[in-house]
């Protein structure tokens, strides 16, 4: 019986750690946390995230799939297009990396450049709750 309950918590903690660690990995690109910082105020179209950023949509779509693979983004289909935002599945872990990097490393430059380039993008026909198509 010991030992079911030791295998059982071991297990928990196992998965803990490896939810950590994929975490951690999704935060340790810069790509990744300027999408992520982008992501902060709603879903976005990958077309938004791409222009803000000004990088190649291959490049803007590989790194969203790795997020949302590590659970860290959830997304929805709109016709041709697809729309992420971070996911609301309780990571603690993650929403407390976002509230520390809001006051530290996405006051920098770059950040501010990035989000400034996004307000400059109508997100309001792909990214709204009532979404039919993507106007990029």
């Amino acid at each position: 019986m010991a030992n079911a309950i030791d295998s059982l918590f071991a297990s928990r903690k196992d998965a803990a750690l490896v939810d950590c660690v994929a975490t951690y990995k999704c935060l340790g690109d810069e790509t990744r946390l300027r999408i992520l910082n982008l992501l902060r105020e709603g879903p976005l179209c990958v077309c938004h995230v791409q222009g803000a950023l000004q990088l190649p949509q291959s490049r803007v779509s590989k790194q969203l799939s790795y997020l949302k693979r590590n659970g860290l983004l959830a997304s929805r289909r709109s016709n041709n297009w697809t729309i992420y935002q971070i996911a609301d599945a309780g990571n603690e872990l993650l929403a407390e990396n976002l509230r520390y990097l809001e006051g530290s490393l996405f006051t920098d430059s770059l950040y501010k450049s990035d989000r400034a380039r996004l307000e400059n993008i109508d997100t309001s026909v792909a990214c709204g709750p009532q979404t039919t198509a993507c106007g990029c």
